[in-house]
């Protein structure tokens, strides 16, 4: 039985002695281990031996990004608004050895130093330009909260804020501006809209009124071009009926026949002239009509 009670006890010390000296690491792990109190070698993933009871696993890193929410604070800002900030740091351990003596606990202090950057930052601007200057406030807390966490064995790989939440009353100022904002772009679009119709009214009117003295012109130049014609063809038409009345004339009997015309229509006027009312001279030869149209011969041949 002593025998037995030997053997169990020596099988579970080499039990407890394998469990103390094997060590599975995962991936993206990194334990740092000690050797009689001092640090000896970092171990990545995989199994390793450690020597009992001299080495010992005192730091376990994981070697993920992290995002680490940071808490809401209070800033002032340079035009005195007291404004509550929070957002996410994204950092990673790049040297296990360093983030486990460097400093008590990293996330803890890259946390607190985001915090006070933060308030540096949003103390240099007016809370107007904080909302539009987002992306440089995270570069300048990256730069700040990556360099001074540097001897850590941290690296800071990005900061984002999340919110920036001003007093209620400022709120209701902001919403108020905007409203007032909207609104004079609402008016300013209205005026706008009202200059450009006018402008196209105006411009329809002018086009309107070229259009009508253009038509008005053109009507005249019609009119013109229409009495001249006329003129020119009654002219013509004087001309043809001169031309066949003076052939006529020319040919053989015509001259007789101008001194019958002429006979009837002296004889006609004068019996218009009988018939009215007037005082009327007779000439003694009026019974001579022969002479008369001999006269208007002798002038017919004048013309010929």
């Amino acid at each position: 039985m002593g025998t037995e009670i030997v053997v169990v006890v020596v099988a579970i010390l080499v039990i407890v002695t394998l469990c103390k000296t094997a060590r599975i690491v995962p991936q993206n792990m990194a334990y740092v281990v000690e050797r009689l109190g001092k640090y000896h070698c970092t171990l990545k993933a995989g199994l390793h031996f450690l020597l009992p009871f001299v080495d010992r696993v005192s730091y376990k890193h994981s070697l993920k990004e992290q995002a680490i929410d940071v808490p809401p604070q209070q800033c002032i800002t340079k035009d005195n608004i007291a404004v509550d900030v929070d957002g996410i740091l994204y950092l990673q351990v790049m040297d296990p050895a360093k983030a486990s003596y460097g400093i008590g606990n990293y996330l803890f202090a890259t946390t607190q130093l985001a915090q006070t950057t933060m308030r540096s930052e949003m103390g240099k601007m007016d809370l107007d330009r904080s909302f539009e200057e987002r992306t440089n406030i995270n570069a300048a807390i990256v730069e700040a909260v990556d360099k001074a966490s540097d001897p850590w064995g941290v690296k800071v790989t990005r900061y984002e804020i999340k919110n920036i939440t001003p007093p209620q009353s400022i709120r209701d100022a902001m919403e108020k501006q905007m409203r007032a904002e909207r609104e004079k772009r609402a008016m300013i679009a209205e005026s706008e809209g009202e200059r450009q119709a006018k402008i196209n009214r105006a411009e329809g009117e002018r086009q309107q009124a070229i259009e009508l003295s253009e038509g008005e012109k053109q009507r005249r130049i019609n009119e013109a071009e229409g009495h001249a014609r006329e003129i020119q063809l009654v002219a013509e038409a004087q001309a043809a009926g001169i031309r066949l009345v003076a052939e006529s004339i020319s040919a053989k009997g015509g001259a007789e026949a101008v001194n019958m015309q002429l006979a009837q229509e002296y004889l006609k006027e004068f019996g218009n002239l009988a018939k009215t009312n007037n005082t009327m001279i007779i000439p003694t030869d009026l019974a001579n009509v022969a002479g008369v149209l001999k006269a208007a011969s002798s002038v017919i041949k004048e013309v010929k």
